[in-house]
């Protein structure tokens, strides 16, 4: 890409001690371009911010600074990178909307992919296979109806989301809390790969951040800010993913949540959503009847998918099961089978993906 002529100055800006997005946009309404804050004088920076902001902002350019400057540079003439300022034509709207929106996004992949409709689909990294399935399922589907889906990366529901996305006509937002020339955590490289060729990843963060645990909550306003709501498909009780969904609250976004068993701890946060006034959703439909967005007429809804058959005794099985965990001695008794019996059929609808195993011999219905 064609950086912007006074690029040195975001830069510069953004990475000045004790200037955060608010302070910048502080400052930024006070005296117009980056360049001009730096040529404005310190009682006319002391109007707008604290005495050792401004000196900071008078300082001349250090070593480090001048050396990421060269690297930020490099990185931006590679094709499929740009560097995205408050003043690019690029930057998305719907961060405008936010208090305090970033002063730079370091963009990999396809940057008009920002301004697209979207939805945030987040949950937790530790999540169930049926968690797993559900995010994907109203991903592809939500992608079918033209959304864009944003979220985090991260493994678990983060993971999911994207891949769902990726298989319907939309495409999918990857947030992250590091530079944008690393992939965090390593195991989704090859998926980052993909959503950089399809989508794109987005940092607000210079090159070369590592992954820092105080970024993560930051980069949620970013997920929720690009999108029209956000669908939280699992979470525990203390989970990061309740941090997203009270921004996108505050932010004026809707908060859609999909309830589980009151025995998983992976629906205790959604609970706790819902009963806070987030929406709950069984199916993508009644994410999209919310938005009065519709789909192709062909797709098929997330939450009506086919199940594959399984035998007769096998379908009776799963009713006795219901849905929430069960223990195999408690299934034996109600199935009045030996447990031997019993693990064979068991182990048969585990490979057939209608059940999984959990932790202390306890078995759960995916469907």
């Amino acid at each position: 890409m064609e950086l912007l002529p006074d690029f040195f100055s975001w830069l510069r800006l953004e990475q000045t001690p004790g200037v955060g997005p608010g302070t910048a946009c502080k400052l930024l309404a006070g005296f117009g371009l980056p360049e001009h804050i730096f040529t404005a004088s310190y009682e006319a920076l002391c109007s707008v911010v604290t005495p050792k902001i401004a000196r900071a902002l008078l300082l001349p350019p250090q070593e480090d600074f001048l050396r990421l400057s060269e690297i930020t540079q490099s990185w931006a003439m590679q094709p499929g990178n740009y560097v995205v300022t408050l003043a690019d034509t690029l930057y998305p709207p719907a961060l405008l909307e936010i208090p305090d929106p970033p002063l730079m996004l370091y963009v990999k992949g396809r940057p008009e992919i920002l301004r697209q409709s979207g939805i945030g689909v987040v949950g937790s990294r530790n999540a169930t296979a049926q968690g797993i399935r559900n995010a994907e399922q109203f991903s592809e589907v939500l992608s079918h109806a033209g959304l864009t889906i944003s979220s985090g990366l991260a493994a678990g529901i983060d993971a999911a989301a994207h891949q769902g996305a990726l298989r319907g006509i939309g495409s999918t937002i990857a947030v992250i809390g590091t530079g944008a020339d690393i992939v965090y955590p390593a195991r989704n490289r090859l998926l980052a790969h993909q959503i950089a060729a399809e989508g794109c990843i987005v940092s607000e963060y210079s090159l070369g951040t590592p992954a820092i645990a105080s970024n993560f909550p930051r980069r949620n306003r970013i997920i929720s800010g690009l999108t029209k709501g956000v669908l939280v498909v699992e979470a525990a009780a203390q989970s990061g993913s309740l941090i997203t969904a009270r921004i996108a609250a505050d932010q004026g976004r809707e908060v859609f949540a999909i309830p589980g068993s009151i025995h998983s701890p992976l629906a205790k946060g959604c609970h706790q959503l819902i009963r806070q006034g987030a929406k709950l959703v069984e199916s993508a439909q009644d994410i999209l009847e919310e938005l009065q967005l519709s789909l192709p007429q062909a797709t098929v809804v997330a939450g009506s998918l086919p199940i594959a058959g399984t035998a007769d005794a096998s379908a009776g099985l799963l009713t006795l099961m219901g849905y929430d965990p069960v223990p195999l001695d408690v299934l034996a008794l109600r199935a009045d089978l030996d447990v031997a019996s019993l693990t064979g059929q068991l182990l048969e609808l585990e490979l057939c993906g209608q059940i999984e195993s959990l932790p202390g011999g306890m078995f759960r219905r995916l469907h």
